[in-house]
Formats: C-alpha cells, sequence, structure tokens
C-alpha cells in the first residue's frame, strides 16, 4: 500500500514550504509529479521553483513541455504519470488519482482555507477506507514538521 502524508500548512506558504520537500524527494532519488488544483497554480510553481533560492534551483517541467518524461519534477493539472514517479503531491484541492502506483503520496493544504481543510478531512477518510497507511502532520510555530497523527 501507498503510505500517504497529510502536511498541514499553517505557518508558511505552499510556495515557502514545498521546494524543501521536493528537494528531500530527489535525494532519496525519487521522481516527482505535484498536481495542483489549476493551471494558474501549475504555472505560478513553475515560474517558483527556478528562483526559490538564489543558491538553487529544482529541475522541472509541466505536463505542457515536450520529452516530460525526462524531467525529475512534472508539475500537472491531470491525474496521469508521465515520468513514472515514485511519489505524488496533491496541492491546491487537487483530486487524486488511484494511488497504487506510487510509493508515497502527499496532500499539502493551507490550514487557512475552509475549502482545502474539508477537502484534505475527506480525502483523509476515503484514503484511510482504502487502507492506505495515513500520517497528519502540522507545522509548529518555528514552522518545523510534527506528527499529529
Amino acid at each position: 500500500m501507498t503510505d500517504v502524508l497529510f502536511y498541514h500548512l499553517t505557518e508558511s506558504t505552499l510556495e515557502e514550504a514545498l521546494p524543501a520537500l521536493l528537494e528531500r524527494s530527489l535525494d532519496r532519488g525519487w521522481r516527482v509529479v505535484v498536481q495542483t488544483g489549476s493551471e494558474e497554480r501549475r504555472d505560478a510553481l513553475d515560474a517558483h521553483l527556478w528562483t526559490w533560492r538564489d543558491d538553487a534551483f529544482l529541475a522541472h517541467g509541466t505536463e505542457l513541455e515536450p520529452h516530460v518524461e525526462h524531467q525529475p519534477v512534472v508539475l500537472m493539472t491531470g491525474a496521469d504519470n508521465p515520468n513514472g514517479a515514485h511519489i505524488r503531491f496533491m496541492v491546491d484541492g487537487a483530486e487524486p488519482p488511484p494511488l497504487a502506483a506510487y510509493e508515497r503520496a502527499v496532500f499539502m493544504f493551507d490550514g487557512h482555507d475552509a475549502f482545502q481543510l474539508e477537502q484534505a478531512r475527506e480525502h483523509w477518510k476515503t484514503i484511510k477506507a482504502e487502507g492506505h497507511p495515513v500520517t497528519y502532520w502540522q507545522q509548529t510555530p518555528e514552522k518545523r514538521w510534527e506528527r499529529k497523527a
């Protein structure tokens, strides 16, 4: 079964938290898909990941580019897995595809957005009922992740 993690953003934005998690995934040798809830968010994350830190960038592409299968990180709105990703991030309320093909799935949701909170609760119930092991992580005031469930 796929390990499923829920990351509750309370102290930082997605743009602040996601790049470090993507780096850690790549350090493990995993390919990554980030599924966004909209094309606008996909495009904003695309621009952000090239410049998110002065001394680094995250090599990535979007589903619209040629040879996307060679990208270590793919940003997309659809349910495909064009680069054979090991881990899939769902952000901004993206509806997950079947998760059995992944080693890990991560739901990141904004704790200040009522819609995203409700969606995360519904996804939690569904994913747990499917038998996947699930864990819930919340940010501390220091922006560290603390396991809550």
